[in-house]
Parts: structure tokens; sequence; C-alpha cells
């Protein structure tokens, strides 16, 4: 393949956002998300909240996926009562991204979860979460950062084998694995910071945010993947 895979990153649905004299509903993205896939060699796609039935058919255009950060996942979706710091729920969004989820997995398309993504990832794959954790997101609105340590022998820890400095801004975590998925990092605090599917479908969940570094290798590698599995260049 001599193009640059297409790789479609999930994107926020929000009742109102403001730029110039409009203030409007809109489906937006941090710009950090479709500049570090162009940095990394893709071309970026939003994909905003659609009607889940039509998840197939989305993945089926792409060579990537990406489940970008955001709102808390509503814990109903794991078995679980929300707790007083669990955040309001994005029932469309849940929806369509673990529709995403569920389809890139049935057609091994390459996924990256971020943050939130990761998350998502995990529930879909029966896995729970911890509704909140402390020193994650110390300041709202601010990303932190703190050091990952990789596993090795997984795909994260041969993409990145030093323990690295990440931006982070979370307070929920995985609690219980999903089905099949396997830790590759942690923070020195014990959270699962990486999980991944073993085998030959290129899946991996980061905890931390890379899209706000200067990183490039976690994408890199999903880019890579995506263009060995695209039949034709784009």
């Amino acid at each position: 393949m001599t193009g640059r895979p297409l790789i479609g990153v999930s994107t926020y649905l929000e009742a109102g956002a403001r730029w110039g004299v409009w203030e409007l509903e809109a489906a937006l993205l941090p710009a950090g998300y479709p500049r570090l896939v162009q940095r990394a060699g893709g071309l970026a796609a939003m994909l905003p909240p659609d009607a889940p039935e039509h998840a197939a058919a989305t993945v089926a255009r792409l060579d990537g996926l990406v489940i970008a950060g955001g709102p808390d996942v509503e814990p109903v979706r794991y078995g679980a009562a929300p707790e007083p710091r669990t955040g309001p729920p994005a029932r469309a969004r849940d929806a369509w991204e673990l529709a995403l989820i569920e389809a890139a997995l049935a057609a091994r398309v390459p996924l990256l979860g971020i943050c939130r993504g990761m998350q998502l990832l995990n529930v879909a794959l029966g896995g729970t979460l911890v509704q909140h954790i402390d020193g994650h997101a110390e300041v709202p609105g601010v990303f932190g950062r703190h050091p990952v340590k990789p596993v090795p022998g997984t795909v994260y820890g041969d993409i990145a084998p030093e323990e690295t400095l990440v931006p982070t801004f979370h307070h929920q975590s995985v609690d219980r694995l999903g089905t099949g998925l396997l830790p590759s990092a942690y923070a020195t605090d014990g959270t699962v910071e990486a999980v991944e599917l073993p085998g030959e479908h290129w899946v991996l969940g980061v905890q931390w945010h890379p899209e706000m570094g200067e990183d490039l290798r976690v994408m890199q590698a999903l880019v890579a993947a995506s263009a060995e599995i695209s039949p034709s260049g784009v």
C-alpha cells in the first residue's frame, strides 16, 4: 500500500458549542486527535454519533478506528448504579461507540481506544470500571503528567519499552478486565494504563491522552497496522 490509511475518530455531540456569532448543537473533537493521526501518517475522518445499526457499514469504509476520550461511560452498561461523582450519561455516544467497537472487532479493523475509549473497550468485552479514583485529574481542564510502566512482551511494551511520562486526565479506570484483555501498562499506583487483545488483530487501549503530547509511537503503530490490512491506498 502506498497511500495513507483512513483512520476514523469518534466525536463528542454537544448541545451548545460556541464559535463566532453561533451557538449550536455540534459534533466536535479536540484538534489534537486529527492532528495526531495526520502526524503519524494517516488520514483522519470524524465519526459523529449515528444509529448503531450503521456502525458496521461505517467501519467497512475505514482502515483503522480510534475511540476518543470524553464523558463517563454510563454505569448501567457494566451493570452498576451511578455513584455520586460519576458524570451525566452520554447515551447516544455510548451506544454508537460500543457498536463501532463491536464492528471493528468483528471485521478485524485495527482499533485504538483513548481514555474513555479504553474504558469503553473494556466494557464492550464484559469488563467493569472503577467510577472514581484520585490523583489522575488534579486540576479541572488541565492535563497532568505521570509515568506509565509497560509490561514486557506486550504490544504496548514493544511500542514503548521504557517507562514513559504521559499526558493524563481521567477520574475512572478499569476494574475487572473484559474477556480476553490483558494489561500492558501500569501507573505507579497500580492503575491499569493500557490494555490489549493478544493475537493477530491489533487492538489497544491507553488510559492517557497521546493527542496532548509529542510521542507519536502509539498512533504510528495503529497507522502501520491499518496500512497492512488496507486493500488499497487513498
